[in-house]
């Protein structure tokens, strides 16, 4: 691992810096497990009253998963996926059950794993670098981290037509959806966190306070123009009733919108459908369990995860051979064995 995640402390703050720019940030095993370690140990140092997270190099904060080194393991045997698919979650977890203020600067590329490694926190900075997406649908997997609990509690529809499109979002859609708590000019940020240092932050309401003294405002969100179509068309119960809806709106949204979903892997279409569907009742510990079941049997099996990846990080040609090739083709069952318990157990928080 080197130096691909630093810890510092200072003043009661812990500071937690992603040094991986080379690869926009992507979390290895080795990393979560890091985070994961000084969490617990942070949590119950009483020298720490909160803990900051950024990323490293001016361009991501983090861009996601290093997936690659999954794939590149095969479907056989798996152990690597399943190694870090653990780690990550049981980090995810460590941050949500998090006692302190956890307060995560989203200054840049902010993907999959970046995600899971801030949203569960009590306080999302992002910027005007800020750029947001659960794209896993695009490479044959869910979105993860997490994502079944917060995208269906995101408003109306808005987390269904993310988790399936993998839209990007930026600074003000971000806040308008619930990823960020505050606005802040990147330009602010180390002057920010020299404010945490010098005051109190043993609570929530402290960091409030501070945060209010460097927040901006990020202008009107561009996502509301479209609020009504994304809640009429995405809050449809099946992926080929969300497919019809989008076939006879006329509108270019509507028409950009079926052209990018018709991309997707079918079968993590309507494994997503499901698997947010369940999320939204169920508490976070549950969903973490939950994603578990699903990836595990993603990476257990040459499943469209393996083609994703490939025409997408590795090879590049993002002409994915997905099977099946067409949602008709993806069975109930096909969805179903997604949520078995897998063989090696289930995940234990």
């Amino acid at each position: 691992m080197s130096n691909d995640v630093e810890f510092m402390q200072s003043s009661g703050l812990g500071i937690i810096t992603l040094n991986r720019p080379g690869a926009l940030n992507a979390l290895s095993t080795d990393m979560c497990r890091a985070i994961d370690e000084k969490l617990a140990a942070w949590d119950v140092d009483k020298g720490i009253k909160a803990v900051v997270i950024r990323g490293g190099g001016g361009k991501a904060f983090c861009a996601g998963g290093d997936v690659r080194a999954i794939v590149e393991q095969g479907h056989e045997n798996n152990t690597k996926a399943q190694e870090f698919f653990a780690t990550e979650y049981k980090m995810n977890a460590r941050i949500f059950h998090f006692s302190k203020p956890f307060i995560a600067l989203l200054d840049g590329i902010t993907m999959g794993g970046g995600v899971g490694v801030s949203i569960h926190g009590s306080h999302r900075i992002v910027t005007e670098n800020t750029l947001f997406a659960m794209p896993e649908a695009a490479i044959g997997l869910i979105p993860d981290v997490g994502g079944s609990y917060f995208l269906p509690r995101f408003p109306g529809a808005t987390g269904l037509y993310l988790g399936l499109t993998g839209a990007r979002l930026k600074g003000a859609d971000t806040l308008y959806v619930g990823i960020g708590t505050a606005y802040m000019q990147s330009d602010k940020l180390a002057e920010f966190i020299h404010s945490l240092e010098e005051n109190d932050i043993s609570s929530d309401d402290d960091v409030d306070a501070i945060v209010a003294q460097f927040a901006d405002d990020p202008g009107s969100a561009p996502l509301d123009e479209f609020r009504d179509l994304i809640d009429a068309v995405f809050s449809e119960k099946t992926v080929e009733d969300i497919f019809d809806h989008l076939s006879i709106i006329d509108h270019d949204w509507a028409r950009q919108t079926l052209a990018v979903l018709k991309k997707m892997s079918p079968i993590s279409l309507k494994v997503i459908i499901e698997q947010l569907e369940r999320g939204r009742s169920l508490e976070f510990d549950d969903c973490m369990i939950m994603e578990y079941r699903i990836v595990s049997a993603i990476s257990s099996y040459d499943s469209d995860f393996y083609e994703g990846v490939r025409a997408v990080l590795i090879d590049k040609d993002h002409n994915p051979n997905w099977i099946p090739p067409t949602l008709g083709e993806v069975t109930h069952e096909m969805v179903m064995t997604h949520f078995d318990v897998p063989a090696s157990g289930d995940l234990l928080l």
